[in-house]
């Protein structure tokens, strides 16, 4: 069985092992693939594994031996999921793999929004504290986190993961899904801390916006300056979804007006980004190069997962399909 990897890097830059797959048939491995040479290096194999290197319609189609995609992330958006059920090519993902540690970076992205800690210490390495007339300093205000209100744009495992944790900062919790009555009724989903409200009060009302829902048709772009006047004045807004949740150049225009106090966001409509990114030139914006899922741990169990797939598969019992 021909097993290619695509783009292994990301996932497996060497702290973690590929023995699993290997385990299961004669497996190829590239760091990167680039575009022109994805036919290339994918003909003649049965399963195809891929983080962000497309797999397009054309591409699908020109691969008559492919049997199987996995997908190494939760996001399946890279494979055009439709093409392939015509060829009856299953396609995998791994969902839940970063729940926590995608909602343990959303609590760090706002802790340095609130104290500024990166800062503060580069301060007193470059000799300001050294250099004070008094026994302390602070070059940003400082931030209490109890009794603000978090607002939470999409309430999947991470949403409400979020929500725990921010609950452990005496925050309050409001959020918009679309199935608000659906998670109410699931007993395994946690509700109590949290008020379901529509979009437009969760804009009115939160101290901290955090993005957690999907990119589609409808949510593309929601944060733009339509929505961003709805909100409170000195807002702040954390991203660790998906990058085309915002306009860009419109929070970019709410940093500098002051209506948002900070953005804070792990992922870009474009990346690697352009250095024309309107938020890599803003100080008021905190940008992290896409590594809210990358803990050691986290990959380990998107391995794991992976690997499981895969098997499951190759037994002809697939799980986490998704066409």
């Amino acid at each position: 069985m021909q097993i290619v990897v695509l783009d292994g890097f990301a996932l497996n830059p060497g702290d973690i092992s590929w023995e699993g797959i290997k385990k299961l048939g004669d497996v190829e491995i590239y760091e990167r693939t680039p575009e022109e040479k994805i036919l290339e290096r994918a003909q003649g194999a049965a399963i195809l594994l891929t983080n962000k290197t497309p797999l397009n319609r054309e591409i699908i189609k020109a691969l008559p031996e492919l049997e199987y995609i996995g997908v190494l992330a939760t996001g399946y958006n890279v494979v055009d999921v439709e093409a392939a059920a015509e060829d009856e090519v299953v396609v995998t993902n791994v969902p839940t793999y970063g729940t926590n540690t995608v909602a343990q970076f959303v609590l760090a992205l706002l802790l340095e929004t609130c104290h500024h800690v990166g800062e503060h210490n580069r301060a007193v390495k470059s000799g300001a504290w050294t250099e004070a007339d008094d026994f302390c300093f602070w070059d940003y205000p400082l931030i209490e986190l109890q009794g603000k209100t978090l607002g939470i744009i999409g309430f999947g495992s991470i949403g409400q993961r979020t929500a725990e944790l921010a609950s452990a900062f005496g925050m309050e919790i409001i959020a918009y899904d679309r199935s608000p009555e659906k998670k109410k009724a699931d007993p395994a989903v946690k509700t109590d801390k949290v008020e379901f409200v529509d979009l437009m009060d969760l804009y009115r009302r939160s101290d901290v916006i955090s993005l957690h829902c999907p990119q589609t048709e409808e949510t593309e772009g929601m944060i733009n300056k339509v929505s961003i006047a709805q909100m409170k004045e000195g807002v702040i807004i954390i991203n660790t979804a998906r990058g085309g949740l915002i306009v860009e150049s419109d929070l970019a225009a709410a940093l500098e007006s002051g209506k948002v106090k900070t953005a804070a966001v792990d992922v870009l409509s474009t990346e690697p980004p352009a250095a024309s990114n309107p938020l890599l030139n803003s100080e008021k914006a905190i940008v992290t190069p896409h590594i809210a899922w990358a803990s050691l741990e986290a990959r380990e169990r998107l391995m794991k997962t992976v690997v499981q797939n895969l098997k499951n598969f190759l037994e002809g019992n697939p799980i986490n399909q998704v066409n």
